[in-house]
């Protein structure tokens, strides 16, 4: 917001004598009615906005409380909506009625606002950069301008159904050695605070030396409880600080190069960053947006720095007259696989068909590869958890058996 304006809400008088709500930014209430009859509208109310609160949650987009499968859902319904001829103001008053989320349904509001206020639907989204993603959005821009705004909301709303089942797939293989990592981590706490005290007051009452891995067990038992609290006060800090600045780019610069080189989940990441690429430049290019922009736009939706800046790169290439493979290729980041299908796809006039098979296909190998790594895990962890909670019982009474057989 620029220095001196305030955030206005307006309502006034729309198609059919319903009232509209709105949302403008000016330096006092004047100035917001004065925008206001220049539209040819009348207001009706005008009150300042604090940004504080649930509103300022929902004029920054929701973040956090409208998901990504409920955003996907309304932008098909309201391509199907559009398709059927409907106006794009009643399409979106529709949605609202609909809502079952309150935060997204403010967002629809808004949207229906500025609309009927003669805004662009695209420049609309704009102003919730954190609900739609920006494929979504420039699908959208392009589509208004091309007059085949249908085709670029079903476009964008394929290209986020794509996404979310690619990401449920994900989630769903990993659940399960998430849960046994974190079984056996509980486990391993409770034997130290709990069960490793009580032994202890028993080897106090033998009179002998205890085996090393016993006093080892018994010298971790002591340091946990000293430092439990503050090391649990510290993985909350990091994971509070991860999630705030994993987007920063001095740390996506350190963090997501070095997890491309990763072992085992290096190879998987590539695939999906990848995948997600082709994946969002086909739908792009299918609308007919330029290559060149569509590269600008996509890059960052792959979730890789690496291949974000892959993109861009390729993008000045495309500018500078040269050909997408020429300029992928030259960044020696996509799979030689990408680079040949793009040259096919250039040479026979079907690009957006051979991004399309590519990325089908690159979402089968991250499927694949997720299904098959949590599949080895699953014996890997459950020999480690064996192995570790046995190591520790046998550790606990070794000192016992030790006395036992002494006697």
């Amino acid at each position: 917001m620029a220095r001196g304006m305030r955030t206005f809400e307006y309502a006034v008088v729309g198609p059919g004598g319903r009232p509209v709500t709105g949302r403008v930014e000016a330096s006092d209430e004047t100035a917001v009615a004065a925008r206001l009859r220049e539209l040819g509208l009348v207001p009706t109310a005008i009150d300042e906005v604090h940004s504080t609160g649930m509103k300022r949650e929902i004029t920054l987009g929701g973040r956090g409380k409208v998901k990504n499968k409920e955003v996907a859902m309304v932008v098909r319904q309201l391509a199907t909506m559009v398709r059927a001829g409907l106006a794009l103001p009643r399409a979106l008053r529709v949605l609202v009625d609909q809502s079952d989320n309150p935060a997204l349904g403010e967002i629809l509001k808004d949207l229906a606002a500025e609309v009927e206020g003669g805004a662009a639907l695209g420049a609309a989204m704009e102003s919730h950069v954190g609900v739609f993603p920006p494929v979504t959005r420039s699908l959208v821009a392009a589509g208004e301008v091309g007059g085949f705004l249908d085709q670029a909301l079903a476009s964008a709303a394929a290209g986020m159904e794509s996404e979310l089942k690619l990401r449920r797939t994900i989630k769903g293989a990993m659940i399960y050695p998430v849960a046994v990592l974190g079984i056996a981590v509980l486990a391993a706490v409770v034997m130290l605070l709990f069960i490793v005290p009580v032994f202890q007051g028993i080897f106090e009452g033998l009179d002998t030396d205890l085996p090393w891995a016993t006093q080892i067990l018994v010298d971790l038992s002591g340091v946990l409880k000293v430092i439990g609290i503050p090391l649990v006060a510290l993985i909350a800090l990091g994971v509070w600080w991860w999630r705030r600045h994993r987007r920063d780019t001095a740390v996506r610069e350190k963090v997501e190069p070095r997890l491309l080189r990763a072992p085992v989940v290096g190879p998987l990441l590539s695939k999906l960053a990848v995948a997600r690429f082709t994946r969002n430049l086909s739908t792009m290019t299918s609308c007919g947006v330029a290559l060149a922009q569509a590269l600008e736009v996509v890059g960052p939706t792959s979730g890789n720095i690496v291949v974000e800046r892959a993109a861009a790169a390729a993008g000045e290439s495309v500018r500078e007259g040269e050909t997408l493979a020429d300029g992928l290729e030259r960044t020696h980041v996509m799979p030689s696989l990408v680079v040949q299908m793009v040259a096919v796809g250039e040479d026979s006039g079907d690009i957006v068909g051979m991004l399309r098979h590519v990325s089908d296909f690159y979402d089968d190998e991250v499927s694949a590869g997720t299904e098959a790594l949590t599949s080895a895990m699953e014996p890997v962890l459950l020999v480690v958890i064996g192995g570790v909670v046995g190591s520790m019982l046998l550790a606990l009474y070794l000192p016992i058996l030790t006395v036992t057989s002494s006697m």
